[in-house]
């Protein structure tokens, strides 16, 4: 397992676009000498615009600017979105791009999911937001609700090097690495001194590092545990740590979909809420939009903000990245925010309404259950493949037509 703490960092809680994006946005504005920056997800709407823009205007005042985009989920972005960023020396990059077979994507499964930003080794976001505008209130009813944090202090260092390992790693490109030193950049902190511990999930040596560190909280829990997350579907283990965290007395709820986005998500996590509600367990479903938040608190200290959901692919196969934070001022205004968004936009889960029909979904929960259980491993028996990046810069004439169209239709 990651087990770095990092002590007296800056940590400022960011929800949903509004927050988020300015914040970015600004951070990048004011870059002196390099921004590192991996997404989901770009889209060429009026938020990846604003993001191309920004990362432009870098690039030509002389910052080294470096961006990863996962081939599955950043798919459709135009030759000309990509070669404005690229004639401006953006260094744009594509984590496992493959051509289509049949006119059908292959590349499904191990993902590069993470959301990280870092920007002179002084400043770093981490979360779940992508570069859409699916992510602002205005988008409308389907607009995503989620985190992420702005840090500041020692913690920025490990997120720099985790950044440029997984460039280094999967790039034909080496690069040279930057001592940089522990500078802090002032940010409107919702805490100074928090400690801090970086937690990855990759397929070679942390495969189980952020469901450990769930499991390790859940089991230290004495009083309240708080789960937000869009895509619910963990393993027994885990599912095991949240029922027994109830029987032991204390404050289990969990913040699921009410309005999916993925309908079928959805119906995989209610096929677990009778295993958990029967224990005690409270379930609400948040009813206002899209839950895309991966969020969770234990007690009045522990925190986790970042890009894994609870399901079989962030927990087993995608690239994921996670902030677990042991602060009260932070814990206490998640707790706020999530215990107003659970008495005001989510409708509760009785068990008597789960059980109503019970008689005839036992089998079909029963094998639904252990195939997505092994659904990893079913994975793993495809032709195995080593994750790849294609370069696109850093100047025109080194860019490849080919190159262009595996990041445009990968």
């Amino acid at each position: 397992m990651n087990e770095s703490w990092r002590e007296g960092n800056q940590v400022q809680l960011l929800i949903n676009g509004e927050d988020y994006f300015p914040s970015v946005f600004q951070a990048i504005n004011e870059a002196r000498e390099e921004v590192l920056l991996e997404t989901f997800i770009i889209f060429e709407d009026k938020v990846g615009h604003q993001l191309q823009q920004t990362l432009i205007d870098a690039a030509r005042r002389g910052v080294r600017v470096e961006v990863l985009v996962d081939g599955y989920g950043t798919a459709d972005l135009s030759s000309d979105f990509l070669l404005a960023m690229i004639e401006a020396g953006v260094r744009l990059q594509a984590f496992d791009p493959s051509p289509k077979l049949l006119g059908m994507r292959t590349n499904l499964f191990r993902r590069m999911h993470r959301k990280i930003v870092v920007i002179d080794g002084e400043t770093a976001f981490v979360g779940g937001i992508n570069y859409s505008a699916d992510h602002l209130a205005d988008f409308g009813p389907m607009a995503k609700q989620d985190y992420a944090v702005r840090v500041c202090g020692p913690i920025v260092a490990d997120l720099h090097k985790a950044s440029l390992k997984l460039l280094d790693e999967t790039s034909r490109v080496r690069r040279r690495a930057t001592a940089w030193q522990s500078r802090s950049a002032p940010v409107e902190a919702d805490s100074a001194q928090a400690s801090m511990l970086l937690s990855t999930r990759d397929n070679h040596d942390h495969r189980r590092d952020i469901e450990q560190q769930y499991r390790r909280a859940i089991r230290t829990a004495r009083e309240r545990l708080v789960i937000a997350n869009a895509y619910f579907f963990p393993g027994y283990r885990l599912l095991r740590e949240i029922r027994n965290a109830a029987r032991r007395g204390v404050k289990v709820t969990l913040i699921l979909q009410g309005v999916p986005d993925l309908p079928l998500v959805r119906l995989c996590s209610r096929l677990l809420y009778n295993y958990l509600l029967s224990d005690g367990v409270v379930i609400r479903e948040y009813c206002e939009r899209p839950l895309h938040g991966k969020v969770a608190l234990v007690d009045d200290q522990w925190s986790t903000v970042g890009s894994s959901n609870l399901d079989p692919l962030s927990l087993a196969l995608n690239l994921e990245a996670n902030l677990i934070i042991r602060d009260r001022r932070l814990n206490q205004r998640l707790h706020d925010h999530l215990l107003d968004l659970a008495q005001a936009h989510c409708k509760p889960v009785t068990l008597k309404r789960v059980l109503r029909g019970y008689w005839w979904r036992a089998p079909l929960i029963f094998l639904t259950f252990h195939f997505i259980r092994r659904f990893p491993a079913i994975v793993g028996w495809l032709p195995a493949h080593a994750p790849k990046l294609i370069p696109l810069g850093p100047a025109p004439e080194t860019v490849q037509a080919s190159d262009l169209d595996q990041v445009k239709h990968p």
